[in-house]
């Protein structure tokens, strides 16, 4: 296997040669190593630093890239996990090179994670996460942290994978990654609450092809019943952009005010708030002082998670704009408009047309009409 060097952050590591012809380069080699997820990776080592736990298991390891990295740059015991023996030969290698005293392990993820449990368990598989986060609720003390590539099932584009996988209706609406991270996170609900223990998102978003959740896992009935209450569905017209967030563990049949079609339920997924607001603080305090190559992205990210309403969806004001048969609009001034009418609006990470309000649509339509 020919191998080249790399670096992210502090961190000097070994990948498999890819084919850069090729549709999709990280496939073309025998061990999976994608370039384009160094943010996620980035935005890990940030928050690990924030949160200290007492140890780490990078479940997935492939290169081990991600648990090399927390090993190096966040100073803690890390244990890197892998059942491909070429990917256990490539991960030994990189540890060795690099001096780390990681502890590598050839198990299939769920058996480790039935007989083991870390502080910190993180998830980052080739495609859906869906078949190892009971183990994985097992497994981890604190803190689980969940990548899902599988974007189109999860987004309701291919609708029966996303039904088998995650139990829950999606709908390939405009604001569909929101969709796809909340669907992800009431799955990794269902999951949990059955084990007596409770969720708080940490710092969760979306970006590109992938998904990826911080989770702090709390213990006991009790957290399991808040948890629960954060259960719903988002109820949306069929026709036009009206929606509403509906809290219940089944949905209701109701009429859309505007169009008198019967909203279509979107679920069941996490309602509310993804973000621990005095984590991304401290996030964003340290982040000038980490060598992060994607620094500036992810402040970015960081100051719009930050910002953005608690709402379960956003308006794609391109969307409103074409419907009304108008040119949009400049953002700044719709979200203004809506503020002076009285409702809190933001920006939103998911998009850079999103508008997250909680606005009735007869406001909204307004805004974006108002500019012309």
């Amino acid at each position: 296997m020919d191998l080249i060097g790399t670096t992210e952050g502090k961190t000097t590591f070994f990948v498999p040669v890819q084919d850069t012809t090729s549709r999709f380069p990280p496939g073309s080699a025998p061990i999976f190593f994608n370039r384009r997820m160094e943010l996620n990776r980035d935005a890990t080592i940030l928050l690990v630093s924030v949160l200290n736990p007492s140890d780490y298991l990078d479940a997935m390891g492939a290169t081990g890239v991600r648990g090399l990295r927390v090993a190096n740059e966040c100073k803690i015991p890390v244990t890197i996990n892998d059942r491909d023996p070429q990917g256990i030969k490539l991960i030994t290698h990189n540890a060795c090179h690099a001096n780390l005293p990681v502890e590598i392990v050839q198990r299939d993820a769920n058996a480790l994670l039935s007989e083991r449990s870390f502080d910190a368990v993180d998830l980052d598989p080739f495609g859906t996460p869906a078949t190892i986060v009971d183990a994985a609720v097992r497994g981890a003390r604190r803190f689980l942290f969940v990548t899902a590539t599988d974007t189109a099932p999860l987004c309701g584009a291919h609708l029966k994978a996303g039904k088998r996988r995650y139990f829950a209706q999606p709908m390939n609406t405009e604001y569909h990654g929101e969709v796809g991270l909340r669907i992800l996170l009431g799955f990794i609900v269902r999951e949990t609450v059955k084990y007596d223990r409770g969720i708080e998102p940490i710092f969760c978003y979306a970006r590109e092809h992938f998904v990826r959740l911080h989770l702090r896992l709390l213990r006991g009935a009790r957290a399991a019943d808040e948890t629960l209450k954060r259960i719903g569905y988002i109820l949306q017209c069929p026709k036009c952009p009206y929606r509403i967030e509906h809290q219940a563990m089944f949905p209701e049949v109701i009429p859309c005010p505007h169009c008198d079609e019967h909203l279509n339920p979107i679920g069941p997924l996490w309602l509310g708030s993804i973000q621990h607001e005095e984590t991304l603080v401290q996030m964003r305090e340290q982040l000038d002082a980490k060598v992060l190559g994607t620094r500036k992205d992810l402040a970015k990210l960081i100051d719009l998670c930050l910002e953005e309403l608690p709402t379960s969806s956003h308006y794609d004001y391109h969307r409103i704009a074409k419907i009304m048969g108008c040119s949009p609009p400049d953002i700044d001034k719709v979200i203004a408009c809506i503020i002076d009418s009285g409702y809190p609006a933001t920006r939103t990470h998911f998009s850079g047309y999103g508008i997250k309000t909680e606005a009735p649509l007869s406001v909204i339509l307004g805004a974006v009409s108002a500019q012309q």
